[in-house]
């Protein structure tokens, strides 16, 4: 059976590959990728973080400190993000008619509006003040630099505007191609997390389940209708026997409904208290479970298990309802699990793996391992609006084999995609949409 196994792995293995080879290529021609732009400027700034087809539509004028020109008839504002040894920052240079003006006479403010999971997404407000040769916000503009952006300006009694997208580690999707992609999206909040036990061992029959079958008087057996391997079900008749006392025949019958594992008799041969045959029901098998003697005190019954088939393919879920009280030889206790098996995806001999539920932790907000991706040095989620998709650096906490605590970089409530994540990330990467520090 392991060879067996062994055998169609690389199989399965190579469809699952093809099956992402396929969706990531079917991704690579329907997907609009964020990209954050370069800024070279001599201070190390950020210039302006663009989308890869919207630079192409629109022209960015970079001013001489590599950020965002922004003109308005004879004013113009440079925006730029500065983080060399500071946390990033807005610096504003305002000009008219290409000189710098009096930092006094302008009053600024930038909107950003963030896609963050949730319907309405989050607004940073920005207000500038005077320093040096720019003007300066002291809210920091942190990660990801991926907003919609408002800046106001007034000079000379006159208000300027400008909208903008600077978009980064975003795509958009069309609902209908997300769907046949594969992509999901969830609502997340909180959860409880599980610290689980894993135990290995092999699947039996269950002896609840077993039963031998005898002849009711003793006799000659006169006829058998029954091989090893028949299915047979309960009141089935198996053979016929001359009792040795009334020479009156009976019928000897199944007591229960399942499988013939063993024939002991043949026509003509003595009946007496040996058993005639076995029969065992497998729409119910047990899990029989190596614990070490460390971990005795850490099951016990009633816990919850989930059982997975050493070759990846059967999985079922049940409660601990026995643990040995000694030992084997080789000084392993055991664990037993009964497992419903009327899809006969078990079979006796099976080698298993088992994850028991030793303790349970509530979490504020979590999220399925499925969620998670890494995008340049971040654990991150891809939260949802609409069409779009956005790369959200998440801080994780405590963790099961399910599901990860978020401690910070995502609220409860957000719509974060849950299936195929990395189907976005391969995207982004494959745009080159990376932002340089």
């Amino acid at each position: 059976m392991l060879n067996k196994a062994c055998a169609v792995r690389p199989q399965h293995s190579s469809a699952i590959m093809n099956s992402i080879i396929v969706k990531a290529a079917l991704f690579s021609t329907v997907l609009l990728l964020a990209a954050c732009g370069k800024s070279p400027s001599d201070e190390a700034s950020h210039g302006e973080h663009a989308d890869g087809e919207a630079a192409h539509a629109e022209e960015i004028i970079k001013g001489p400190h590599g950020g965002r020109l922004l003109k308005d008839g004879d004013f113009s504002l440079e925006v730029t993000i500065f983080e060399n040894g500071v946390p990033p920052e807005f610096r504003l240079y305002p000009s008219v008619g290409g000189k710098p003006i009096a930092l006094k006479d302008v009053q600024a403010s930038t909107t950003l509006r963030r896609v963050n999971g949730m319907q309405n997404g989050i607004s940073d407000q920005h207000v500038f003040a005077p320093k040096e040769d720019y003007l300066r916000s002291d809210v920091v503009v942190y990660e990801p630099h991926s907003f919609d952006v408002t800046v106001k300006a007034t000079h000379a009694g006159k208000v300027h505007s400008w909208n903008y997208a600077s978009p980064e580690g975003q795509v958009r999707i069309a609902t209908d191609m997300a769907t046949a992609a594969g992509l999901k999206t969830a609502v997340i909040g909180g959860g409880a997390l599980h610290e689980t036990l894993a135990l290995y061992g092999s699947i039996q029959a269950n002896p609840e389940r077993m039963r031998a079958v005898t002849a009711r008087f003793p006799g000659i057996v006169r006829s058998v209708s029954v091989k090893v391997g028949d299915t047979v079900r309960q009141g089935q008749a198996l053979a016929t026997v001359e009792s040795n006392e009334s020479l009156q025949v009976y019928t000897v019958t199944a007591p229960i409904s399942g499988t013939l594992t063993a024939r002991n008799t043949n026509h003509g041969e003595a009946a007496g208290t040996e058993a005639l045959f076995e029969i065992a029901d497998f729409s119910s098998v047990r899990a029989e479970l190596s614990v070490f003697p460390r971990d005795r005190t850490r099951l016990q019954p009633g816990q919850s298990v989930t059982i997975k088939a050493a070759d990846g393919v059967a999985q079922g879920t049940g409660v601990i309802g026995f643990v040995s009280p000694v030992g084997a030889a080789n000084q392993a206790l055991s664990a037993r699990v009964v497992l419903d098996n009327s899809k006969g995806e078990w079979t006796p001999g099976q080698f298993v793996n088992a994850d028991v539920t030793v303790g349970e932790s509530n979490a504020a907000l979590i999220v399925p391992l499925s969620a998670l991706q890494t995008f340049r040095d971040w654990d991150v989620v891809f939260v949802n609006e609409g069409d779009r998709y956005q790369a959200q650096p998440v801080k994780l906490g405590r963790r099961d084999s399910d599901s990860a605590e978020v401690l910070s970089g995502l609220a409860a409530g957000a719509r974060v995609v849950v299936a195929n994540s990395y189907l976005v990330k391969a995207d982004i990467e494959k745009s080159g949409a990376s932002h340089d520090h």
